[in-house]
């Protein structure tokens, strides 16, 4: 299953305009925030990501009710966590 994860922005990589560290549940990623052209993203935003990717800007409150519900459907949760965890983008 292929699940799309909400992570809040903590940094934004000067250097690499397209990368953010977002913190994800507790694991903490470089994310490609390329496909947000035309947003403004800012430490403290939420996205929502697949395969090291933000997809949507999304606020706090879809936020915690994706994380919520994602938390609720057990062994896929954990799967995409442990990916996220062993991914490398830079």
């Amino acid at each position: 299953m292929c699940l799309g994860i909400p992570g809040e922005v903590v940094e934004l990589n000067t250097e690499q305009p397209d990368l953010a560290k977002v913190n994800v549940s507790g694991v903490k990623r470089a994310i490609n925030i390329g496909l947000l052209e035309g947003e403004s993203v800012e430490p403290g935003d939420w996205i929502l990501i697949h395969v090291g990717f933000a997809l949507s800007k999304i606020d706090e409150d879809e936020a915690e009710a994706a994380l919520n519900f994602l938390k609720g459907i057990g062994q896929d949760y954990e799967d995409e966590l442990d990916a996220l965890r062993h991914s490398q983008i830079e």
